[in-house]
């Protein structure tokens, strides 16, 4: 493709004249022949630094936010990460314009939310996809997982592959920071659906009215077409009036509830109310925040034209890897492990455990390094006061000290509970919490739910707490 070509999608100006694009890239050190180099001012870098070193293997042009002493051609434009994602989406002939497109944003819930909209959808017998942050799926395709919104060049390669395949519907987590970094550019969302507003990645936004703005652009006209909100979360009032909504609840009116009919460790008997369209399904996921998931997706679900059999049925066969899943058992005890990693969503995953404690709840988790430390103390609260004891560990430290970390954890028990150790290795951590386990007990290991990694020092190694657990409980 003609680099004159792209620079009509960013209203650029070209300068050194024109050039043959064969492919797009963003790390200087891999850059080729035909490649198209993306120079921008990052949060920790300036990527025009590399541009010379581009030329230099070969790279064909570089698009900038201003001109550079090269001798090859430059698109300069105003915003470089816009353009990029809009380049990027020219480049693989513009695939989100193939498929209908859903996003689902949040603090929590999201990747949850997400499944279970695509086990619905092929229920309803569609070719659907799922990008997030335990991967992407489509047909018989599956990708690892990289980041929750994967950065443009990839999402855009990865959605041309799925239109290639034909799929109807693309799922997919959008996370606060893809869209501070407009990441998702010119593609406008069917429907996007928000879960809820709690504290996260402060070590990012700064404070939460800019984490809030962050998500605030993705329901505006221009972004999505039709929104699915929840009336439970206040901030659903800042996200109202700029495109039509559908709202769902458990507290306050909304277009659609539900009532609890039976629940147990396992999960839940539920009957919907979509608009009036009554549906009974079963979820197999413990937790109240499941059934706000369940509704989110079940509303989204209708708008898309699902029936109330395809939505029963997609609900009932959702399973997400690390979200409050249940993975074994000792001495009478039940063990789960659950992604939840911020305040809210540990509150919540304890209080979901809670009323099926025959005996103790004991917690183990910790907090990632060079990430909100706002947040450890609060979590150590939480844990404090909810928990009957916890096994404060490590999670992806990477570059902190774990033990640093972890005595910030700590603070979060002074004065409310001495009921805690502190055990660094994760893997020994949960040695020693398993063999805790009586009857009745249930442990929550928390934090990483369904990563296959743990970062340490820019290193990441093999790890899997579900893995980790079976492996521990063959050996008992």
């Amino acid at each position: 493709m003609k680099l004159s070509d792209l620079a009509k999608e960013v209203n650029g100006v070209l300068a050194g004249g024109d050039a043959e694009i064969r492919s797009l890239c963003t790390d200087s050190r891999v850059a080729g022949e035909g490649d198209l180099f993306f120079c921008y001012r990052g949060t920790s870098s300036d990527s025009h630094a590399f541009a010379a070193q581009t030329e230099a293997r070969g790279a064909a042009a570089v698009l900038c936010e201003h001109d550079l002493e090269l001798s090859i051609p430059r698109l300069i434009v105003k915003d470089g990460r816009d353009a990029m994602a809009r380049v990027s989406a020219a480049f693989y002939g513009h695939p989100e314009r193939k498929m209908k497109l859903i996003g689902v944003t949040g603090t929590n819930g999201k990747t949850t939310t997400a499944h279970m909209l695509y086990y619905i959808l092929l229920a309803a017998g569609k070719r659907a996809g799922l990008i997030g942050t335990l991967g992407a799926r489509y047909g018989g395709t599956f990708l690892p997982p990289a980041l929750t919104t994967p950065d443009p060049v990839a999402l855009f390669s990865l959605l041309a592959d799925m239109a290639e395949a034909k799929t109807e519907y693309v799922v997919m987590e959008v996370s606060a920071h893809a869209l501070a970094l407009k990441k998702t550019g010119p593609i406008v969302f069917e429907l996007a659906i928000f879960t809820n507003f709690t504290q996260d990645h402060l070590d990012f936004f700064g404070d939460m009215e800019k984490y809030g703005e962050a998500k605030k652009k993705l329901f505006v006209p221009e972004r999505c077409r039709e929104a699915i909100l929840n009336s439970d979360d206040p901030f659903s009032r800042e996200l109202e009036g700029k495109i039509p909504a559908t709202t769902y609840g458990l507290e306050t009116p909304a277009d659609c509830f539900a009532l609890v009919e039976s629940e147990d460790i396992g999960g839940f008997r539920l009957l919907l109310n979509l608009e009036d369209e009554l549906i009974e399904t079963e979820l197999s996921m413990a937790g109240r925040h499941n059934v706000y998931n369940a509704l989110a997706a079940a509303a989204a679900a209708k708008k898309l034209g699902a029936t109330p059999e395809q939505i029963a049925e997609g609900l009932s066969k959702t399973s997400v890897e690390g979200r409050l899943e249940r993975v074994g058992s000792h001495a009478g005890g039940e063990i789960f492990i659950d992604f939840a990693h911020t305040p809210d969503g540990l509150q919540k995953s304890l209080g979901a455990l809670r009323p099926h404690c025959g005996h103790r709840l004991i917690l183990l988790f910790g907090c990632g390094g060079n990430r909100d430390r706002k947040k450890r103390a609060k979590m150590g609260r939480i844990a404090a006061e909810l928990a009957d004891f916890s096994v404060i560990t490590s999670d992806n430290p990477r570059y902190e000290d774990p033990a640093a970390i972890m005595a910030e954890i700590a603070v979060g028990f002074d004065g409310v509970s001495d009921d805690y150790t502190e055990i660094e290795e994760r893997e020994e951590a949960t040695k020693y919490a398993i063999s805790m386990l009586e009857e009745g007990d249930v442990l929550l290991i928390a934090g990483k739910g369904g990563e296959h990694e743990q970062e340490i020092m820019g290193v990441k190694y093999s790890y899997n707490d579900r893995d980790v657990v079976r492996s521990l409980l063959e050996r008992l």
